[in-house]
C-alpha cells in the first residue's frame, strides 16, 4: 500500500493513489441523480480529510467538474432530460457572479478558519431547502394531493424561453417557471459558487426542485451544464488572474483530474439510474449529505462561542 502513496506537489497533499476517485465515484452516484456534481462534499473531504485549506482548493473543485460533468450532461441530452432553456436562464445569471466570488474567497477568505463558517452556512441553507421539499412530497402524499412532479423517465420534447417564464414540455405534461427569481438568485449563488469552487449546480438545483417544484429530470441536465460552463470559467480565474498570489490559488490540476475521473464514472451512473429512484428518495439524498457536512463546519465555531 506504500507504494500507492504520492504527494501532490502543487497542493501538498499526500494520500494513496486510488482514493480520490474512489471517493468521488461514491459521492456523484449519489448527487448527480438531483443535478448536482458532488463537489460541495469534495471540498469539506479536501480540507478535513486530506488537509487541503489553501484558496487553491477552491479552483481544484472546479477542475473536478470540468472532467466529471460531460459523460453525465451527454447521457442526460441522449435520454432526453436537458431542458435548454432552463440551461440558458441559469449559465447567464451564475457566469457573472464568479467573479466576484473568487474576488471574496481570495481577499476575503483564505484563512480557513474563516472559510469554513462560510461552507457551513452555504451547506446549512441548502440542507434546509432540500428537507422541507422532501416533508412537503411526504405531506402531499398522505392528503392525496396530486403533484405535477412528472414521470421520471418522461422526454423533454420541447420548451421556450422568455424573459416572464420558462416552460418545459415533458412529452404529455409541461413544467413552468418564472424566469426572474431563478435568474436573480444564479446571480447570489454564482458569487457563493465562485468562492465556494462548486458552480453553483448544488444550490440552483435544489432550489428548482424544493421551490420551483420542477421534477429532479428536469432539473438535473440544465444544472450540470450551467455548472460545467461556470467551473471552466472559474477554473481558468483561479489559475491565471493574479489575486491572492499565484501558488495559493492555483488548482492541484492533478489532484483534481483524478477526482474528476471517479466522479465522471459516478455521474454517468447517477444519470444512468436515475428516472429508477424516486424523486423524493433523491431529496432525502441530497438533504442528509448537506446536514451533516454543515453540522461538521458549524458546531465547533458556535461551541467556542459559548465556552
Amino acid at each position: 500500500m506504500e507504494t500507492l502513496l504520492y504527494r501532490f506537489p502543487t497542493s501538498g497533499v499526500e494520500t494513496w493513489i486510488w482514493l480520490p476517485p474512489l471517493v468521488m465515484f461514491l459521492i456523484a452516484s449519489a448527487t448527480s441523480m438531483g443535478g448536482v456534481t458532488g463537489a460541495f462534499v469534495l471540498l469539506p473531504f479536501n480540507m478535513s480529510v486530506l488537509g487541503y485549506t489553501s484558496p487553491g482548493v477552491s479552483a481544484t473543485n472546479f477542475v473536478y467538474n470540468i472532467v466529471a460533468i460531460p459523460l453525465g450532461v451527454y447521457r442526460h441530452i441522449r435520454d432526453g432530460h436537458l431542458a435548454w432553456g432552463l440551461f440558458a436562464v441559469l449559465v447567464v445569471g451564475t457566469l457573472p457572479g464568479v467573479f466576484l466570488g473568487y474576488w471574496l474567497r481570495v481577499t476575503f477568505l483564505p484563512d480557513p478558519a474563516s472559510f469554513k463558517p462560510f461552507v457551513g452556512l452555504v451547506l446549512a441553507y441548502l440542507a434546509i431547502r432540500v428537507v422541507q421539499g422532501a416533508l412537503g412530497d411526504r405531506r402531499d402524499a398522505r392528503g392525496g394531493v396530486a403533484r405535477q412532479q412528472g414521470r421520471a423517465n418522461a422526454r423533454i420534447t420541447g420548451g421556450r424561453f422568455s424573459l416572464r417564464e420558462v416552460s418545459i414540455q415533458c412529452e404529455d405534461e409541461t413544467h413552468r417557471c418564472p424566469t426572474a427569481p431563478v435568474f436573480f438568485l444564479s446571480l447570489v449563488v454564482g458569487v457563493v459558487g465562485g468562492a465556494y469552487g462548486i458552480g453553483g449546480g448544488a444550490v440552483m438545483a435544489p432550489f428548482c426542485i424544493a421551490v420551483m417544484r420542477l421534477p429532479p429530470h428536469v432539473v438535473a441536465g440544465s444544472s450540470l451544464l450551467s455548472t460545467w460552463v461556470t467551473s471552466v470559467l472559474g477554473a481558468l480565474l483561479y489559475a491565471f488572474v493574479p489575486l491572492g498570489g499565484a501558488g495559493s490559488t492555483s488548482p492541484d490540476w492533478l489532484l483534481g483530474l483524478l477526482f474528476g475521473l471517479g466522479g465522471m464514472a459516478g455521474v454517468y451512473l447517477g444519470a444512468r439510474i436515475q428516472g429508477r429512484v424516486p424523486a423524493r428518495a433523491v431529496k432525502i439524498i441530497l438533504g442528509a449529505a448537506l446536514t451533516f457536512i454543515a453540522l461538521r463546519y458549524l458546531v465547533p465555531p458556535l461551541l467556542a462561542l459559548v465556552t
